[in-house]
């Protein structure tokens, strides 16, 4: 046998465990009371409070390690905890502790002629399992909605925020265990050997969906090699489209909140579409508010000539999520031509048009197939807390079971109970 047969095998026989504690730990919390469930997720924000200044200690050690690997400040600020961020992870968990119980909802319900009544009634999907990059947020996030679920998850953190990925898990193992609640519901793998990624992705039988959040590479690996089903979006190509009826006030703090908020994040506009009937008049303030706010603007030729020390974009551009200060833009003829560029370069994540005309918000709505789409609105709210969920996994572009931010909600099934009193069929 070989070092890698021999390492793999490690790797298998790891989840392989993991799989089995989560399994019977999700028996018992699938079938748990609601205010249970409540009680562990609200004792777990307790626990991120108190050990606030443990937490940003542990990851301090992370981005020390990072800043030593040469990481990006785009990498390094989606790794960075403060004591803000730190609270946001604990008005989370007690945000989704509000959400109504997504387990027993009664999806619908209706009576054959022959007397069967028939419910269509919500059910855990089991276990889930996440893997993900820098992001430490997120061990909260996904262990907090897949516990209100009543899935256990089993977590694989990147090396970069290991020892705060681990904190974090640890805090709610924590919760779960005050709550009277089995611990191998919320589970880390303990190693960060990329085998271990493999082995979740070989999974079948074992974990029932997988969940990536993490960079283009990430997710394009695990959705090549995943013989489990998978939630994801490969990237965040989000546009935000200026109509010839735009409100110019609206479009300026729209602009710059979409792109500049936070520009690493999956939400961040990567994309200004501007009509060309206004393009002249509102194009040169727009632009001047972005580079104002250290935005790197690449245009097409028309863009270019309002705003000369504009970058030419060239086809890539279109194609490109940047995750950094740069802006593409281009002028269009109307909202068709719109539409038609989002078709060919988009995503399916976020889209937003700003404009006054409801004939336009309508096409634009109706017609942009993207998990989200928005009218008059940054797609920076592109995130499941902004859609009051508490919290997300993650944004699902695909079309099967769920799209757009996956919350407790999303992370359900169904099942059909049929009531009879004595009926054969014939």
């Amino acid at each position: 046998m070989t070092d890698t047969t021999a390492h793999t095998q490690n790797a298998t026989r790891l989840i392989d465990s993991l799989v089995t504690a989560a399994r019977a730990a999700q028996m018992v919390l699938g079938t748990s009371g609601f205010a249970t469930r409540q009680l562990a997720l609200r004792e777990a924000a307790k626990l991120i409070r108190t050990h606030t200044a443990d937490l940003l200690a542990t990851n301090k050690e992370d981005l020390a390690a990072a800043v030593k690997t040469g990481l990006s400040d785009a990498f390094i600020d989606r790794l960075t905890l403060t004591e803000s961020r730190i609270e946001d992870m604990a008005v989370g968990l007690e945000t989704i502790a509000t959400q109504p119980d997504p387990i027993g909802a009664e999806l619908a319900r209706w009576q054959r002629p022959n007397g069967l009544d028939i419910t269509r009634q919500s059910t855990p999907l089991g276990i889930i399992g996440v893997i993900y990059e820098s992001r430490p947020n997120v061990t909260i996030d996904a262990a907090g909605l897949c516990v209100l679920a009543g899935n256990a998850v089993i977590l694989r953190g990147g090396s970069d925020s290991q020892h705060s990925s681990a904190f974090l898990a640890d805090i709610m193992v924590r919760g779960l265990v005050a709550a009277d609640l089995p611990p191998a519901a919320v589970q880390i793998v303990p190693t960060t050997d990329r085998d271990a990624v493999g082995a979740m992705l070989a999974a079948v039988g074992g974990i029932d969906v997988i969940i990536p959040r993490g960079g283009k590479s990430l997710v394009e690996r695990i959705q090549r090699e995943a013989r489990v089903p998978v939630f994801a979006h490969l990237e965040g190509i989000c546009h935000i489209y200026i109509d010839k009826y735009a409100d110019l006030t609206k479009a300026r703090t729209i602009a710059v909140n979409a792109k500049m908020r936070r520009t690493g994040i999956c939400g961040a506009a990567e994309t200004m579409l501007v009509h060309q009937d206004v393009a002249a008049e509102m194009l040169p303030t727009i632009a001047a508010d972005l580079q104002k706010a250290g935005c790197q603007l690449r245009g097409d030729s028309a863009a270019k000539s309002l705003v000369p020390d504009m970058q030419l974009a060239n086809d890539d551009d279109w194609h490109t999520e940047y995750l950094d200060a740069i802006l593409s833009v281009r002028v269009v003829d109307s909202v068709d031509m719109a539409i038609d560029h989002i078709a060919r370069y988009g995503s399916g994540h976020t889209e937003s048009i700003i404009t006054e005309s409801d004939e336009a918000a309508d096409a634009f709505l109706t017609r942009v197939d993207s998990a989200i789409v928005m009218l008059n609105a940054s797609t920076q709210f592109a995130d499941g807390s902004e859609f009051g969920m508490g919290a997300e996994i993650g944004i699902a572009t695909g079309r099967l079971h769920a799209r757009g931010p996956v919350g407790s909600a999303q992370l359900t099934s169904f099942k059909y109970v049929v009531r009879g009193d004595g009926q054969i069929r014939g």
